[in-house]
Order: C-alpha cells, then structure tokens, then sequence
C-alpha cells in the first residue's frame, strides 16, 4: 500500500504504526504509553473470494471486518463484493482483484454477475492456479500486514501461503464436504497450504474433525466459533417489530415477476403485513434452499402440527420446495438481516433441518439472540448449538433444543411441545446462551489472541 514502509522481521506493523503517530504528535519514546496499554493496532488484510451477504462465510467476513476495525485494526477485505457501500464495515477497506477470464471457483453452484462461477473440483490445475495468483499479487500489492487471514482450507489457504505473508486459515464445512473430501489432489493441496499457516481455526469440534478427516493431521488448530450481532439480533415485542419489518420490506428493490433470485420477493411489505395480522403460529426457516438444508423434512412435519410456514431464502430447490409446501405456507425470498432481526421476533420456533453436516448452527444462533427458539438436527456443528442451549433451558426443556437427524416424526413433536408452551418461556434463557458464548465482539477477539 503506498506510504507504508518494509517492516523489520521483529517489529510488528501496529508497533510501527503507533512510533509514527508519536512522531507525529511529536513525542519521543520516552513519552509512549507503557507498551502493555497501548491498543494492540494490527493490520489485517481479510481475504474472502466471495461476496459480504446470503452465506455463512460472507456475513462471517463481514462481521469480522467490522468488528476488528471497531477495535482500532486496519482491516483491508480482499473479496468479489461489488457493493461494499452497502455494507457497515466500519471503516474498513475493500478491495476486488480481477479474476483471470471472470472464473471463479465455489463449492456450491451460486449466480454471480459478471463472474462465471465454476465447482473447484471441476476446475482445471492451471484456472485454479491463475485464480490464487491473482488473488495473492492483490495480497502481495496491499503489504506489509501484520497478517493474512484467509477464509476456506481451499482457495484461501493456497492464497495465503502463495502471497509471502504470514497468514492463518479459517477452515469453513462447505469447502471440506463439497469439494474436497473424498478428492485426493484437492486434499493434499488443503494439507500443504495449511502446514505453512500460522494459525488454524475451525467453528466446531465437528469441522475440526473433519479437517483431520480430509487433510490428515494439522497443527496449530484453535477452535473459535463464529458469532452472532447481539446487538442487532435482540428481543423486540411484537407491535415495535412488526412495523419495522414492514418498514424495511417497503424499502426492497424492485423485483418484478421475481426474477432477481438474489431479491427479495416483490410484493413483501403487503404479504407479511397480511401474514402477521393474525396470530396463528408460525414456524420460520432461513438459509439457502437446497435440498442438503432438510427444507423438505419440515415440510412433512408440519403436516402434523397446527402451524403455518415461513420460508425465507434463496436456491435451485426453491420450484421444488414450492410445489412440496403444505397449505399455509410463505415464500419471501431472501431478505437481509436488516429485515431477519425484526422477523425472528415476531415467530414462535426456527426450524434448522439440515440433513447435511454444518460447520456450525449460524442461523439457530442468531434466532436464539433474537428470543426466536430454535429447533435443530442433532449432528455435526448443529449439535454444539442445541447443547449451548442445553446449558440454559430449565431441565425439563432441554430435549426442545433438537431432533433426530431427517426424523419428520420427531421434529413434529417437539414443534408441538415448543408451540404449547406460553409465548416467550425460552426467549431469554436462548438469548442469554448465545450473549455468554456467541457474540461477535469476542470472537473477534480469540481470534487474533495466538498473534499477540
């Protein structure tokens, strides 16, 4: 970045940093505040090949960005976002590398505009190797930093070893189970990057095993789960959370015909209006619409309980998914957390009914801050989810957290003890177990405790 100077091999960037604003203010080192008070400054340069919004990883990304510039670091995100205008960073930079021939390699097959987006497992050596250099030139032009922290085992890992700079790896599920494991080219590549990486980090005792299952041993792994906005996922009542969902749904883009998948619904602030104006109960899911994501379970559950469905989200199972869904049951499309934390107030259980193992429950997390209790499939990450919670229900309620993995007959019955129960029972003790162990501020924080 111009201006900035080479560091010495011993001397952080933030250190560096803090001598120059002292010169600046003119005072000497004998004038520095003790080096233990000073505000440990780092310059972190967050690389993500993705967008800010619509997956776990993008508002993952976002969170940290925002949340490590709040505590005074200097955060550049390296990513294909296109409007980070839209987004509060909190002052933090963004910067999109051009990717060679608009490629981009994903797990999972998305639409992005002006990119072709090609399965990692599909793509070629020599496409998988332009796109790392790409990104690590854009790394290596952003230098110094004090570190490099890069998202998903594969690519980021591979960009973060190719740039030169120290770097750690956050380790996300979708890159482990949908291309890699069961790749061997892709997973040797994964233990290479990885056994250069300063640091590890996985969400989840469950992806911590599975990393070993898919790369063999690795070193230097720490486990940090990610966190939820405590402060804008939060109990609102009913009258207060209403407006303001209608008020946000008034402000969505055009989307006529609904052709824009990535928008919200047309038509939104007048359906949910409508939707909310009886009290008849209502079951939430959120997140992307693919069949991995269990939609189709809660569809044959609720056939059993006095419950209507709101389904909110985006993807190719969603033409399924409709023609699937029981009587009384809402497509919105996706919507933002700007409409998310004044929906999930106003819903009496979110349903997370993945039949395929998650990284960890982010969207049962962020219901649960927002009083909104939520019901899980008991595996993988999901589990850790339902035994935080565990830890906060009275004891006769503590099997409500979870079901049976793809158990329609179980989810219905503990929809139907949840539902029974007197409006808001669980909402502080759900909100209070994601405050203690889920906040963003704090795993912002253990995140860069291991470079300190």
């Amino acid at each position: 970045m111009c201006g900035r100077t080479a560091p010495s091999e011993t001397t952080p960037i933030w250190a560096m940093r803090a001598a120059s604003r002292r010169s600046e203010k003119g005072l000497g080192d004998r004038d520095a505040a003790p080096a233990d008070s000073l505000p440990p400054e780092m310059v972190i340069l967050l690389w993500h090949g993705y967008l800010l919004a619509g997956t776990g990883s993008n508002v993952y990304t976002q969170a940290l960005a925002r949340e490590w510039s709040r505590s005074g670091h200097d955060v550049t995100v390296v990513c294909q976002e296109p409007h980070p205008e839209a987004f509060d960073l909190a002052g933090a930079r963004v910067v999109r590398p051009e990717l060679p021939d608009g490629l981009l390699p994903t797990f999972i097959l998305d639409r992005y505009a002006g990119l072709e987006p090609k399965l990692l497992q599909e793509c070629s050596r020599g496409e998988r190797e332009r796109y790392v250099e790409a990104n690590a030139q854009a790394l290596r032009e952003l230098a110094p930093a004090d570190l490099v922290f890069a998202n998903h085992v594969l690519l980021g890992g591979a960009v973060g070893a190719a740039s030169g700079l120290r770097y750690a790896v956050k380790a996300h599920g979708s890159e482990l189970e949908y291309s890699m494991r069961g790749n061997p080219e892709l997973s040797e590549w994964g233990r290479a990057a990885l056994a250069r990486a300063e640091a590890v980090f996985v969400g989840s005792a469950h992806i911590r095993a599975v990393l070993e299952e898919v790369v063999g041993h690795v070193d230097r792994v720490h486990e940090v789960p990610p966190g939820v906005d405590v402060d804008e996922f939060r109990i609102e009542d009913r009258a207060t959370a209403l407006a303001e969902l209608i008020d946000e749904a008034r402000k969505d883009p055009p989307n006529p015909g609904n052709t824009h998948e990535r928008l919200p619904d047309e038509g939104n602030a007048e359906r949910l209006a409508d939707w909310f104006a009886g009290d008849e109960p209502t079951v939430l899911y959120f997140g992307k619409l693919l069949y991995n994501k269990g939609v189709h379970v809660l569809f044959e559950a609720l056939r059993e309980v006095e419950a209507r469905a709101l389904i909110v989200g985006f993807g190719d199972y969603r033409q399924e998914l409709e023609a699937q869904a029981p009587p009384r049951t809402l497509f919105t499309g996706p919507l933002e957390h700007r409409h998310l934390v004044h929906l999930l107030p106003l819903c009496d259980v979110a349903v997370v009914p993945s039949i395929f193992p998650e990284a960890f429950g982010m969207v049962a997390a962020e219901a649960a801050a927002a009083g909104c209790p939520p019901l899980v499939a008991r595996h993988s990450g999901l589990a850790e989810i339902a035994e935080g919670l565990e830890d906060e229900y009275p004891p006769e309620l503590r099997e409500l957290t979870s079901f049976r993995n793809g158990d329609a007959a179980d989810l219905a019955a503990k929809l139907r003890r949840l539902l029974d129960l007197p409006p808001g029972t669980l909402a502080e003790p759900a909100r209070r177990a994601v405050v203690r162990r889920w906040s963003w501020h704090s795993v912002a924080e253990r995140l860069l405790q291991p470079f300190h």
